[in-house]
């Protein structure tokens, strides 16, 4: 169990410690990995099954497409700047473009990501990528772990850094924002349907002065 601050010393000593452990266990995505990991499904697209309705992946490609229509992917979301119509042209599939950065994530990107993940989900399975499948995907696959299904922020740490899913150096960003990261006001603003856990967000404050003129 974490506590909810660590002094700079502890952090870079966990740091060392997840990130050495996962270097070693990279590769390791055979027999012997939980079984509530997300397990792989083509290598060649750093594809995962995290749950029956969603899956995590790098980039795909147009020969990825008859794959996906296999797996009934009927949500495809994109954490990259590039949108996917040059790969993804399916009529049936829903593209939704939510860019962000690691190293500039706020809990308003993560509400959106997990929101629009479970709204989708009731529609079919769902798809989440970036570039390399790695660093957006695996924090926003960690927090999905730890705000809806209420993994332990140590549990969705142990898959994202050791379950294979790329270089474990583009995780520190993604690590930094998990560690601090508070879940119970997260889940709560996710099932009120704020935009950020704090009223002071730019998004908040644009929904305040929205709703103060209609007034």
């Amino acid at each position: 169990m974490f506590l909810p601050s660590f002094s700079p010393a502890a952090f870079l000593c966990f740091l060392v410690a997840i990130f050495g452990f996962s270097y070693a266990h990279a590769e390791d995505t055979g027999s012997t990995r939980p079984e509530e990991w997300a397990q792989p499904v083509e290598i060649r697209y750093n594809l995962f099954q995290m749950t029956p309705t969603l899956y995590r992946s790098a980039l795909p490609d147009r020969e990825a497409v008859p794959l996906l229509g296999r797996l009934k992917v009927a949500t495809v979301i994109n954490f990259l700047p590039e949108p996917d119509l040059g790969w993804l042209s399916s009529p049936g599939v829903t593209q939704v473009q939510l860019p962000y950065r690691t190293n500039h994530v706020d809990d308003a990107d993560v509400l959106k990501v997990l929101r629009t993940i479970r709204d989708a989900e009731s529609k079919g399975p769902v798809l989440m990528h970036c570039k390399h499948g790695s660093d957006r995907t695996g924090l926003m696959a960690a927090m999905y772990r730890v705000v809806i299904q209420g993994w332990s922020k140590e549990e969705a740490l142990d898959e994202m850094t050791q379950g294979g899913f790329g270089d474990n150096s583009h995780y520190r960003d993604g690590v930094r924002y998990i560690l601090q990261a508070d879940t119970g006001k997260l889940r709560t603003a996710l099932a009120n349907g704020d935009c950020s856990t704090s009223p002071f967000a730019a998004c908040s404050m644009k929904s305040w002065l929205k709703s103060a003129n209609v007034e």
